[in-house]
């Protein structure tokens, strides 16, 4: 049973490891956690109840007065009031039209901050990646590096070999170490980066390998979506209609103001009471108004029409780019496997069939067509996270 217990325990800790070493996983957390985020979100909540202030009836005027007469035998007068200042009713509706599309604007704005920050995340998780499977790869070489230089100290002590080729194998272990070191020390930059967008919990991301995503090649069916789901475009849709929006509530405002309610006036022996009505008539409070609410909407149009142009352009040269080093990526894969002969290397090496200086040459050709690949596929990833911010 304790047995059962344990392998179910590795089993859900292994798991957990895994979940936790994928780009997926690691954009999850800091859309948690992101302390720019939290904020932003909180911002954003406070301006949509802003948003809906303002747009309801104007405050009921209630007045009171006593007046006392002169000379005093003629009493007191009071009067009481209670009135109601109404807008032109439609000028209720476009506010509160108004106020729902720029709530549903900030919604927009909090999702272009979370695809941004989402973007960088991935962007470090990518060099993350490159960065452990370098670390990997020079962690082996150095591995190689030290078996060679203790191999030529033995035959240097021994008098088999001389001081040059002992010289070269104790260089190639420096350069090999150095540069490891480099890579971790990149590698602890990196891990500090997302700590802070993590807002500030670690997160210890080890994963080595990348993960190619096909990209449609049919450009125009995937803009379509790209276009749909841009929130660039939303915003300024968005802006468009509050213009439009805007426009008809000038003209709403343009129209009388009605006023209404109840007055008492009471005197010795008398009291009148009764209903009270007034106009308010806007001949220049409002002027150009109108105008403006107009103009502005064809600015807006303009902005969004050149908008489009461009977003076009630009998603067109990325998409074309990524299909490029998709075909890269994947002919030097499949030809790196190929002509891989660094088992066969050593070998020859140990066997004295090649020099130690040979031996180097092939390695680091070798080594350095493993680097070009991993930077493929970085620059790869790259243009594809690209791409996924408007998906």
């Amino acid at each position: 049973m304790k047995r059962i217990i344990l392998i179910i325990s590795i089993s859900v800790f292994s798991y957990h490891l895994f979940a936790q070493n994928t780009v997926d996983q690691v954009l999850a957390e800091v859309e948690k956690n992101n302390t720019t985020l939290i904020a932003i979100r909180k911002s954003v909540d406070a301006e949509k109840i802003g948003n809906k202030t303002g747009i309801f009836l104007q405050n009921p005027e209630v007045a009171f007065n006593y007046l006392w007469g002169s000379p005093s035998v003629i009493g007191t007068r009071t009067d009481f009031s209670v009135s109601q200042t109404f807008d032109f009713p439609t000028a209720y509706g476009f506010r509160n039209q108004i106020s729902d599309l720029k709530n549903e604007q900030k919604e927009l704005e909090y999702e272009k901050q979370l695809m941004d920050i989402r973007l960088k995340t991935s962007l470090i998780c990518f060099d993350l990646i490159y960065a452990n499977a370098l670390q990997e790869k020079l962690t082996k070489r150095v591995g190689y590096a030290q078996s060679i230089a203790k191999s030529y100290q033995q035959k240097f002590e021994a008098g088999e070999t001389n001081i040059l080729e002992y010289n070269k194998a104790q260089l190639n272990l420096l350069n090999i170490s150095k540069e490891l070191e480099s890579i971790e020390i990149e590698r602890n930059a990196l891990l500090s980066e997302l700590t802070g967008l993590n807002g500030g919990q670690t997160i210890d991301f080890t994963r080595k390998v990348f993960q190619i995503t096909e990209l449609p090649d049919d450009f125009e069916q995937w803009y379509l979506l790209a276009e749909q789901k841009n929130q660039a475009f939303g915003w300024l849709k968005k802006e468009i209609e509050i213009g439009q929006k805007q426009t008809g509530l000038n003209r709403a405002m343009s129209l009388p103001k009605l006023q209404t309610g109840y007055m008492s006036e009471s005197v010795v022996g008398q009291q009148f009471q009764g209903v009270t009505v007034g106009l308010t008539i806007p001949l220049w409070e409002n002027k150009n108004k109108v105008k403006y609410a107009e103009a502005n909407s064809q600015a807006l149009e303009s902005i969004a029409a050149d908008n489009k142009i461009q977003f076009y352009n630009h998603l067109k040269a990325v998409h074309t780019k990524t299909i490029a080093l998709q075909k890269n990526v994947s002919e030097y894969r499949s030809n790196l496997l190929s002509y891989d002969s660094s088992e066969l290397s050593k070998k020859a090496l140990d066997q004295g069939e090649i020099s130690l200086i040979e031996y180097l040459m092939d390695f680091s050709l070798y080594y350095e067509s493993l680097n070009n690949l991993l930077e493929l596929e970085r620059n790869l990833n790259k243009t594809m996270a690209e791409l996924k911010r408007y998906m």
